[in-house]
């Protein structure tokens, strides 16, 4: 290869790599700006340790160089949320990847079971065919369209129940966990602030729409 292209090639990388800090700069200003309106608070380091914190939750024992930056923390109808961006890492050399979501966090004020719920897609067929299916409902359309994964299927059911099914079928296609004490919405790639109001209020949704008996046997009484 000419030098000449090869300089060239080094001057798109470095003007590319610019850009890209730029428009990221521009996004964490605009998350500040939003965080002030809703009276949150938006902290100055990352955190790592996402996957001691949160056991429950899968997403945080994926990779390596697991941490979350650019933290919201506040509160939603007096429930804590915790908002993040957060990456990892897998593979090495050439086939390394840097994984990043948008996260939110909402606190329970009663003990959950880890449970998966996300969009279904074509490697999860995979699974059926050699036997690592999922949990399946009375929905012929939830079912089709959801992959669900919880060691307690009964806690699936109950927390999954026709209104669940219903709201999550038009509800934005984010993923859902739930941990041992709190349900996270997750979004492949960053958020800014309209992806994070859409998350917090699916979360509280879905914490809503937990039946109360649930709830009371999660809480012993």
């Amino acid at each position: 290869m000419a030098p000449y292209l090869i300089a060239l090639f080094f001057v798109i990388i470095i003007v590319f790599a610019i850009y890209a800090w730029q428009q990221e700069q521009k996004r964490r200003a605009a998350l500040r700006h939003w965080c002030r309106r809703q009276g949150w608070k938006m902290l100055d380091h990352s955190i790592q340790g996402w996957n001691r914190d949160y056991p429950g939750i899968k997403l945080f024992q994926r990779g390596r160089g697991r941490e979350g930056d650019n933290i919201i923390t506040g509160h939603f109808r007096d429930r804590p949320v915790t908002l993040l961006d957060y990456e990892y890492v897998t593979g090495s050399g050439k086939n390394r990847t840097t994984h990043r979501h948008g996260v939110t966090l909402l606190s329970c004020d009663f003990p959950t079971i880890p449970l998966q719920i996300r969009r279904e897609h074509i490697f999860d067929k995979v699974g059926e065919f050699i036997g690592a299916g999922d949990i399946n409902f009375e929905s012929a359309e939830f079912s089709r369209k959801f992959y669900v994964k919880s060691a307690d299927r009964k806690w699936a059911y109950d927390v999954i129940h026709t209104r669940t099914m219903e709201y999550l079928l038009q509800a934005p296609e984010y993923s859902v966990e739930f941990g041992f004490g709190e349900i996270a919405i997750i979004k492949t790639g960053r958020c800014n602030g309209e992806h994070y109001e859409e998350m917090v209020a699916m979360a509280m949704k879905l914490h809503d729409l937990i039946p109360d008996y649930v709830i009371k046997a999660m809480k012993g009484s």
